[in-house]
């Protein structure tokens, strides 16, 4: 279910509603009041930064989302290697579709840029996925082998 949301999350972020029009009126005024005497190229470079550092951060968190559903299908069944292929290749689809999406939209512009850096989000959350899996399975080992001391006491 966090998959689906997330997705939904993912969809919505690429409509009008988050284009840069809509999203700098509020950063705007929080910029102005931090500096107020910034200016629009400073404004510009701030404002991309957020903006793609948002494509890395949700990408980063639909691959951990999808690395955890897959997980729990698949299981220990396949390597991690395969794993951790078949979740980038999901994201990287899902990147590709959204800037699809966003050809759709007026306000919006696809890049295979935002591609390539939902891409660098996916391997990103990905590695904390994976990072997160081993120190699981260490921990579920060490338990197990604590259980199987007691047990013998």
């Amino acid at each position: 279910m966090p998959l689906l949301i997330w997705l939904c999350v993912v969809f919505l972020n690429s409509t009008d509603l988050m284009s840069a029009e809509h999203t700098s009126r509020f950063i705007l005024p929080i910029l102005y009041w931090l500096k107020p005497g910034i200016s629009p190229r400073t404004i510009l470079l701030i404002l991309t930064v957020i903006r793609k550092c948002a494509h890395v951060t949700e990408f980063a968190i639909l691959a951990v989302l999808l690395f955890r559903a897959v997980i729990s299908v698949a299981g220990a069944k396949w390597p991690v290697w395969m794993l951790f292929a078949c979740v980038w290749i999901g994201c990287l689809f899902v990147a590709i579709t959204d800037e699809f999406h966003q050809s759709f939209v007026k306000s919006r512009t696809p890049s295979v840029r935002d591609v390539l850096l939902d891409g660098a989000g996916a391997l990103f959350g990905l590695l904390i996925g994976v990072g997160f899996a081993q120190r699981d399975s260490k921990k579920v080992r060490s338990t197990a082998r604590n259980d199987v001391v007691n047990a013998r006491l």
